[in-house]
């Protein structure tokens, strides 16, 4: 079987061009409507900056997905394995459009949280149902236990907590677009090796809309993720981590189902450890402070680029423990 490395490619390069262009018209749109993170308290910025990235890296994923779903509807032959794709999205058609319904949503909710700063319950609420979409919706996890209500519970918590671990670390210039390339890219490579195409190619495009943003944010921010794409990567990452088939006939390994916990390493390992402080130090988990990993890392010494390009790596050398597995 021939690897679609063209069509792969170019999911990628549509997604990065596509939100390099699309990000400079959401900040100037941003900007007008004033939703900016103004400078204060915990922030590192000393001048409004607009919360434009969310928008753009939706944009980034959704046009060069609908222009490609269009073009293989038409019978265009983009790649050597254009038909298996085709059939895939045939396939699952309701599934995906589920997914980028509630990538749409995280990214209002995300976006009213922005603009109106919402509390903790109503914001709940909100990932709360997104997740439940999903899960009735899509593939959910089972870890082998043969149990409709423990697959829906599982999956409705798995959801909720890699979009609040995103959430939380969206704490330093590129940090948290910067994880989210590097967890999409290790998913679509995972997918693409086990010969899952259409879930490849959507990682593809998740990975190439975060490295299309990633100039305007890293090192110096001319503009935010903001809790739209904090939202939206975690909520995008954890749907990738549900739809591969990580044990399969052609790899029994029970410990594969456990990759999605390598690939998402850091940002899982950063909330455990600052709920678990703040609850000891009595204040509510979803108060904000600064002893997230990047933070001590700075208080090491460390400048905030050199902060975030270390947990990068960290995270991409965990991220690859998945080969063994």
């Amino acid at each position: 079987m021939v690897f679609p490395f063209n069509f792969f490619l170019a999911a990628f390069a549509s997604a990065l061009l596509t939100t390099l262009f699309a990000l400079p018209l959401w900040r100037k749109w941003c900007l007008h409507v004033h939703l900016v993170d103004d400078p204060g308290r915990r922030k590192i910025h000393d001048a409004p900056v607009p919360l434009a990235g969310g928008l753009a890296v939706l944009t980034g994923m959704l046009l060069p997905l609908a222009t490609g779903a269009i073009s293989l509807k038409l019978g265009v032959n983009i790649a050597s394995q254009t038909h298996l794709i085709a059939h895939g999205l045939n396939r699952r058609a309701i599934e995906l459009a589920v997914i980028a319904f509630g990538a749409m949503a995280m990214v209002v909710l995300g976006w009213l949280d922005d603009k109106h700063e919402l509390k903790p319950l109503p914001k709940f609420i909100g990932q709360l149902f997104i997740a439940v979409l999903v899960a009735a919706a899509c593939k959910r996890i089972t870890l082998f236990v043969p149990s409709v209500t423990f697959s829906y519970a599982i999956t409705i918590l798995w959801v909720l907590t890699v979009v609040n671990a995103f959430n939380f670390m969206d704490n330093m210039n590129g940090l948290c677009a910067g994880l989210g390339a590097i967890g999409a890219w290790q998913f679509a490579v995972i997918a693409a090796a086990d010969g899952e195409y259409l879930v490849a190619t959507i990682a593809f495009l998740m990975c190439g809309a975060l490295a299309g943003f990633l100039p305007w944010n890293f090192p110096n921010a001319r503009a935010f993720l903001g809790d739209a794409g904090s939202h939206l990567v975690g909520y995008l990452l954890a749907v990738m981590a549900i739809l591969p088939h990580f044990y399969t006939k052609h790899n029994p390994h029970p410990l594969a189902v456990l990759s999605p916990l390598f690939v998402l390493a850091i940002p899982l390992a950063d909330l455990a450890w600052v709920v678990i402080l703040r609850t000891r130090a009595g204040k509510p988990f979803w108060v904000g402070d600064t002893n997230h990993l990047s933070h001590r890392l700075v208080r090491t010494g460390l400048s905030q680029t050199c902060a975030v390009l270390l947990i990068w790596l960290v995270a991409a050398a965990i991220g690859s423990i998945t080969w063994w597995l």
